[in-house]
């Protein structure tokens, strides 16, 4: 089954970029659980803490299809790496506010600067969809694998963002993401080989990605799919530690990721021929009815094994929609319309880590996991109800090879 991802490693200059990936995902998959952990910590508070990576997860929402039209207007390279240096050096700030009991306030200030950078999800699948332009199939295997990807970073990230935090302080596991996203994108800048030219400006579309048909109920079922993840993150912490078992809460979370991870590879290693609406019905659906049985669960390690089950509708969820979204935009809105639907999943991971910091602490974390559940069952239904609408957006734009 991973034999058929070892043809895009063959692709020339994939490679080097795939490396500086790695690395930037998993520091970005340190970077939600790092502040939780940090945040509650040193002041107590998961709602604060909750709140903090919000406000970082709110900027990044907006600054991202922003940064992503400038992308697709001016290269990866050019529009990237600054604000990558401005994100590594506030992001540091952060920690050592944290570390020196600054005003609350400032974390807030500094933790939301460090987010105004360009996602790297969105330029890497932008590549892949510029190496494989005229084919459908192979291309299909490399937004799978970019998921893969993602879902293997958070078995890593957030494991190892709470073990640093525990075995040696509070902002370690923030300091140690700053870093390794910092390196990893650079990494990745620097191959160059592979960044997909500019498109002209005469053969530029008007207007924004989000008006594109059907993108904006992708971004809204992204939004409730990445509340999900969200609350999951704030309540696995809370249900541990009120379970006497905070170390244990990395495992939850690295097992919900390992779910996800295997779904991707599966689905990756198979040529799917319905239509990229029907499996994002599909696989919305599923997402919600198995994170329902984390509302009966007794104890972390029944958490942790309801978690493994419910990843694995992730990985489908977010290859289809991703897929979905680059299907949607033509080919001079690629990286902004990819970085509107990762923006769906940021606001939603904003808006999930607020609601559930929320509502852990006004009825607790076994009561709290009806917000992710609530959120799921949204996300099936915005796709139900715009079923038909969603499908022609995505028949009007299929490429004649996957007809």
């Amino acid at each position: 089954m991973l034999s058929a991802y070892l043809p895009l490693f063959r692709v020339p200059g994939a490679l080097a970029f795939i490396a500086g990936t790695m690395f930037s995902r998993v520091g970005g998959a340190m970077f939600g659980v790092a502040v939780v952990v940090m945040v509650s910590s040193r002041q107590g508070s998961y709602g604060l803490a909750g709140a903090v990576s919000a406000v970082g997860l709110a900027v990044l929402a907006v600054a991202g299809p922003v940064l992503g039209r400038l992308i697709d207007r001016h290269g990866q390279r050019k529009v990237a790496l600054p604000f990558v240096v401005l994100s590594a050096t506030t992001g540091m700030g952060v920690a050592l506010v944290s570390g020196f009991g600054a005003p609350v306030w400032t974390l807030f200030a500094l933790y939301g600067l460090s987010a105004v950078l360009p996602e790297p999800g969105p330029m890497s699948r932008a590549r892949w969809a510029h190496i494989f332009r005229d084919d459908p199939d192979s291309l299909h295997t490399a937004m799978s694998f970019e998921q893969v990807a993602d879902e293997a970073s958070f078995v890593v990230g957030p494991v190892l963002a709470v073990l640093v935090s525990t075995l040696w302080f509070p902002e370690a596991g923030l300091i140690l993401a700053e870093v390794l996203f910092t390196v990893g994108v650079v990494s990745f800048l620097s191959a160059r080989a592979t960044e997909p030219p500019v498109v002209s400006h005469a053969d530029r579309p008007a207007g924004l990605a989000i008006r594109r048909p059907g993108l904006a109920v992708v971004a809204g079922a992204l939004v409730l799919t990445g509340m999900i993840f969200g609350a999951n993150e704030v309540i696995a912490v809370a249900f541990a530690d009120a379970q006497g078992d905070k170390s244990l809460s990395s495992l939850v979370l690295g097992l919900f990721a390992v779910g996800s991870t295997v779904a991707g590879i599966v689905v990756g290693a198979r040529a799917v021929r319905s239509t990229l609406t029907r499996r994002l019905l599909l696989a919305a659906t599923a997402m919600v009815v198995l994170e329902i049985p984390a509302l009966f669960v007794q104890s972390t390690w029944q958490l942790a094994a309801v978690m493994l089950v419910a990843g694995s509708a992730t990985a489908p969820m977010l290859i289809t929609s991703l897929s979905l979204a680059q299907r949607l935009v033509p080919a001079g809105l690629l990286t902004e319309g990819l970085a509107v639907a990762v923006t769906g999943i940021l606001i939603g991971i904003s808006a999930g880590s607020v609601v559930a910091g929320w509502a852990v602490e006004t009825f607790g974390p076994q009561q709290a996991y009806l917000v992710p559940v609530v959120a799921g069952a949204l996300a099936a239904a915005i796709v139900a109800v715009r079923y038909r609408g969603l499908g022609r957006a995505e028949a009007a734009r299929r490429l004649p090879s996957a007809a």
